[in-house]
């Protein structure tokens, strides 16, 4: 069987079209795609109103959930709307502005906008940077809570599915509980999915507000200089030449030599300044800093009493004299001259000198010795022929 048209579909089917399409164009953009599913979309609202499934004294409670996701439908329509590429941008921007006020008119109506939003509604638009970014922030915190409730929903439901079809191989199962819970689930669902809805309708309608002025005033001053709207040939012109010049910087790229990075902090700034160039880095020295008179500072000194002049706005405390940079590299030197004179000294230290040095006496040292223990023998050998006090006759008691 053929694809039937839209005249011929549903409702549901219609929709359930129309939301496929729009998922696509969210991902896509592509005119065509955009467009089919605005027609769909504005079929499906001819249809609920030949039906009248709405009306303004009902509030969410007595809709049915099937009749929940049509609620949607204006909202789809002013997102699809602003994607349109082709066309008058500011009409375009207005319908879609019209389509994102129905539906959040539709929504309090059916008391389902928060009371934050309705509160802000009724204040108007607030000057204060700080309510405008606390509501932002609260309107952030609902979306993300909105999604990851449909998020659990889904999860549930596949968990659900599977533990049933489990079942149903062992038990039967009753056909009237399933369905209750998959109302009431599918319910929730679309509650949250509106929710989610209405914080992305009112992000959408303060952005095209925006563009609208912004677009607003740009024709107001085109039509006030006397000139006429940027023809299609002025713009592809522009998108070629900008193509490229794009292309043979990249050509260019390839035998370009890269510039060498600036590693001082202090050059970094003089480049930033103006007071040195790029190709100068190499060049580089620190100089200390002057204060005073912009005149003295920047100009050169070339007397002496410009000097003394420039000299008289000096800081209390000491300049350093060198950079950070510097002082690394110092450092550096002075390491690399002490792992030299470590491995010279390891290297006498595993020479043979050094190790003859260590393995005992020279032949002189060794001679000394002997003297010295032939001196000490003789020593001995007189004490063991002469007792001690044997030459003291007259102090013994016998003598």
């Amino acid at each position: 069987m053929g694809e039937l048209k839209m005249e011929d579909m549903p409702l549901p089917a219609l929709f359930e079209q129309a939301r496929e399409i729009h998922l696509k164009a969210t991902e896509s953009s592509a005119d065509q795609l955009v467009r089919k599913g605005c027609e769909a979309l504005e079929k499906c609202e001819e249809m609920i109103g030949k039906l009248g499934l709405f009306s303004s004294n009902e509030t969410k409670d007595d809709i049915s959930t099937t009749n929940l996701k049509y609620l949607l439908v204006p909202f789809y329509l002013a997102e699809l709307t602003e994607k349109v590429a082709e066309g008058d941008r500011i009409q375009l921007l207005k319908a879609s502005q019209a389509k994102l006020k129905e539906f959040l008119s539709l929504c309090e109506a059916m008391e389902l906008v928060p009371e934050e939003e309705l509160e802000t509604s009724r204040q108007g638009t607030s000057n204060s940077f700080v309510d405008r970014r606390a509501q932002k922030i609260a309107r952030f915190k609902r979306q993300r809570a909105a999604e990851s409730k449909l998020l659990e929903i889904k999860e549930r439901k596949e968990r659900r599915g599977r533990s049933t079809k489990a079942a149903a191989l062992s038990t039967p199962v009753e056909t009237g509980e399933e369905d209750l819970v998959d109302d009431d689930e599918e319910r929730e669902a679309w509650l949250t999915t509106i929710s989610l809805a209405i914080c992305k309708a009112v992000d959408l309608l303060d952005m095209i507000k925006k563009e609208e002025e912004m677009l607003s005033s740009i024709k107001d001053l085109k039509l006030k200089d006397g000139e006429k709207e940027f023809s299609k040939a002025v713009l592809d012109d522009r998108a070629k030449k900008a193509e490229e010049w794009h292309r043979g910087a990249a050509v260019r790229a390839r035998y370009t030599k890269p510039a060498q990075p600036i590693t001082c902090a202090t050059f970094a700034q003089d480049v930033l300044e103006g007071r040195a160039q790029v190709s100068q880095a190499h060049e580089h020295r620190h100089q200390p800093m002057i204060f005073g008179p912009a005149s003295l500072v920047n100009g050169p000194l070339t007397s002496e009493r410009e000097r003394m002049a420039a000299q008289v706005f000096q800081p209390s405390h000491r300049l350093p004299t060198m950079s950070i940079e510097e002082a690394g590299l110092r450092e550096m030197e002075m390491m690399k001259k002490w792992q030299e004179r470590n491995a010279k000294l390891f290297e006498e230290a595993n020479s043979a000198w050094y190790k003859d040095k260590r393995a005992g006496p020279s032949e002189e040292e060794n001679g000394d010795d002997g003297l010295a223990q032939e001196k000490a023998r003789a020593w001995d050998d007189w004490k063991d022929d002469n007792s001690r006090g044997a030459g003291n006759k007259k102090l013994t008691p016998c003598g």
